[in-house]
């Protein structure tokens, strides 16, 4: 392996009769390189995106015949040496920068081309010995002889359409690219000009003999194509950047290739992820790791949250920005911090708030929820993340507004971009061309194009064939979609899930007020075991009402998830007050209702407008579902809780049989405030991914007792609470009626 010493003494050896071109000084390197007996690579890649003039060993050799701006060439080489395959940097430039002698630990040597030549003479009057013209002019005479070039790419791996572009002799044309409208051009022959209008809908720009196409990989390999029958003329400004393009092509084709033939694993080396994952989650999170931008369109309740977060554990994906609907905030907070472990500590996780821009702290992962992303559009592409996450991506299904755009640029200032999403494709078509365009932008190509061929004509919305869109996603590896068909063998019967949601905090505190008051009321005594046994039912029944009633939004929020996704649900909740909100936040989707009031006629028909596909939702009361026959419901969502795990048990039941080839998906939805924390603890449901919670059916007087003693609890909880220093006036009192 040559030294640097050995490389800067052959540069140093470079004599011409006057100041040469770049190209030409391209040329000089090589020869002298080829005679000092130093192997070299031209134009060789050290990094993604990121290639070097020369690779001599692992010292890399850098050509800038101009003058560059300091700074930006002190940035360029900052990135080079931090390649793993550099351990020193030779640059040849016009006037010394002044750049450090080390970099990154690593060696840095700068060549003066002022210093280099001295003072040119006259053609024809100089002392040092003059090389041919024709060298100077034909780089390709030298390289064919003497250089190691960049490896050809493997073409028996390639399709056709992929391979290099065959020197004919003649061109028809030349391409270039444009920064300003990011997007290549050719100009040229009118026949091929024409053809490429054709290839690239919506590459007309108007003019004559010119047609343009985004930097977009499936783009610049069918412009490869192209130039396989009418060869262009890449300018020399945008060489490096095709090459770059045509690079990525291939290596994105070759990694499709390789997960076809043998599924990606899942590799977690430093025990960042502390959860367990199935053999299908681990498919999809090995899978994620190996496509950096992809949408992950798993059914409801197979795992999307925690695949992400073992994709990202594995892929390095910090720190990260998650973005979600407001209801789900604290759900993928406390899932982080279940299960993550970086560096040996928890994960420092910080939910972002308000719309205007503030310092934020250093962490590993932010949240932030989708109405917030416009006030922080500017401030969070510039913020230095490796990994956006956007649950729900549907939620960026319209653009033109402030909330896609501001969506649009931090994806595009990320490495990684993953888009979580149990209901991916669309009959409007225009709604998944906005979601792809997210994470992959013209992946589907400009939307006139789009609606011409996908739905039913120009501007036309409404996707024809919305599974053969699906099959394409998948087919460019942007896509994987799992049903609860597909994995079924690996789920169990039924699974419970514990959800974290928020609630209205400041409805919750207005609708305590009366509550607590008579608390206070309780806490200094009352007449007799009889009245404090009622007070306890009512004081408990209060928080519990003002519970569910606040998160009552938050539940609607994740079960119209649910129905969107096609799910049938049941939504079981307790108290009449919560019924009647739920019906005002989702009575679009026409939900029938059985909680007590009706009439046997009215239960009967709501029976059977649901399991007859009236309607996909049906909202039940936690103890009026014994006896009804509801198996149509794919999912049971818990929007309140009861004492008692028999009842719960017992909802489930309603769409759970012995026999059923389904897995039944039960979400038992709980806040942070309020009365969940109490009822979690006497049912046993601690925050966990799958839960056991079964419970025979007891009897009316066990279940009458068992239901005033967590009351009872409940209320000293209450207590502790709301009124610090009250159990022990409550502990008097019951020392007194034991003595009774």
């Amino acid at each position: 392996m040559p030294a640097v010493e050995q490389i800067v003494s052959a540069l140093r050896g470079i004599r011409a009769p006057a100041v040469p071109g770049e190209a030409d000084l391209h040329t000089l390197a090589a020869l002298a390189l080829t005679e000092a007996g130093i192997p070299f690579r031209h134009e060789a890649f050290v990094a993604p995106r990121c290639r070097i003039d020369f690779l001599a060993g692992s010292v890399g050799i850098e050509i800038k015949k101009s003058r560059p701006n300091a700074k930006a060439l002190l940035d360029q080489a900052t990135r080079y040496l931090a390649s793993p395959l550099l351990d020193a940097l030779v640059i040849v430039t016009q006037r010394d920068p002044g750049l450090p002698g080390e970099l990154l630990g690593k060696p840095c040597v700068t060549l003066a081309l002022a210093r280099l030549f001295g003072v040119a003479v006259e053609t024809g009057k100089s002392n040092v010995p003059m090389r041919p013209p024709a060298v100077l002019r034909d780089i390709n005479a030298i390289y064919t002889d003497a250089v190691q070039e960049l490896p050809p790419p493997n073409e028996a791996a390639l399709p056709s359409y992929l391979l290099p572009v065959r020197e004919t002799g003649r061109v028809y044309g030349t391409l270039s690219y444009s920064a300003r409208g990011r997007h290549w051009v050719i100009k040229g022959d009118p026949a091929v000009t024409e053809m490429a209008k054709r290839l690239f809908p919506g590459s007309d720009g108007g003019r004559r003999g010119e047609a343009r196409f985004a930097d977009h990989r499936r783009l610049v390999g069918e412009a490869n194509w192209l130039m396989q029958r009418w060869p262009l003329a890449v300018l020399p400004r945008d060489r490096e950047r095709w090459d770059s393009a045509l690079a990525e092509t291939r290596a994105h084709y070759a990694r499709l290739e390789e997960m076809r033939r043998e599924p990606p694993a899942f590799y977690d080396p430093d025990g960042s992820f502390l959860g367990t994952l199935r053999p299908f989650q681990e498919y999809g999170a090995g899978w994620l790791v190996h496509t950096r931008r992809a949408l992950l369109a798993d059914e409801m309740g197979l795992g999307k949250t925690v695949q992400t977060l073992a994709a990202l554990a594995s892929g390095g994906g910090f720190p990260a920005v998650v973005v979600v609907p407001p209801h789900l905030v604290t759900n993928w907070r406390n899932e982080i911090l279940r299960f993550l472990s970086l560096s040996g500590r928890p994960p420092r996780v910080h939910v972002m708030r308000g719309l205007t821009p503030s310092p934020l702290p250093e962490a590993d992962v932010y949240i932030i929820h989708y109405l917030l992303l416009r006030g922080w559009k500017e401030a969070l592409p510039r913020f230095p993340v490796k990994a956006v996450v956007f649950d729900e991506i549907q939620e960026l299904r319209r653009r033109g507004t402030e909330k896609y755009s501001a969506a649009s640029l931090l994806s595009g200032a990320a490495d990684r971009v993953y888009g979580l999403s149990g209901t991916p494709i669309y009959n409007q078509g225009g709604e998944i061309w906005n979601v792809v365009n997210i994470l992959d932008y013209h992946l589907l190509g400009d939307w006139e194009s789009f609606t011409r061929e996908w739905c039913y004509g120009y501007g036309n919305s409404v996707v024809a064939h919305p599974e053969w869109l699906g099959d394409h996603l998948r087919r460019e590896g942007l896509m994987l979609r799992r049903t609860k068909a597909d994995v079924l063998p690996e789920l169990p019967d039924k699974r419970r899930l514990v959800q974290a949601i928020d609630m209205d905090d400041a409805l919750f505190q207005r609708l305590m007020q009366p509550v607590v008051r008579e608390l206070s009321q309780y806490a200094q005594g009352a007449p007799g075991a009889s009245a404090r046994a009622l007070a306890e039912a009512r004081l408990s029944q209060g928080e519990r009402q003002a519970t569910g009633l606040s998160k009552a939004p938050y539940a609607a929020a994740f079960t119209r998830a649910l129905l969107e996704g096609g799910e049938k649900v049941l939504l079981f909740a307790h108290h009449h007050a919560v019924m009647d909100a739920l019906r005002a936040h989702l009575g679009a989707f026409r939900p029938v209702f059985i909680t007590g009031r009706e009439s046997q006629a009215a239960k009967d028909e709501a029976v059977l407008r649901f399991m007859d596909g009236a309607t996909d939702l049906c909202c039940v009361s936690l103890r009026s579902a014994s006896g009804l026959n509801l198996q149509r419901a794919t999912c049971v969502v818990f929007g309140e809780l009861d004492w008692s795990p028999a009842v719960h048990s017992q909802a489930e039941d309603r769409a759970h049989r012995i026999g059923q080839k389904d897995s039944l998906l039960c979400y038992y939805l709980v806040t942070a405030g309020g009365s969940d924390g109490v009822m979690q603890d006497a049912l046993g449901l601690k925050v966990s991914q799958f839960l056991g919670l079964m419970g025979d059916s007891p009897s009316p007087e066990t279940e009458a007792a068992a239901g005033a003693m967590a009351a009872r609890r409940h209320v000293e909880d209450m207590l502790a609470r709301w009124l610090p220093g009250a159990p022990e006036t409550l502990a008097t009192f019951d020392t007194v009626r034991a003595g009774m």
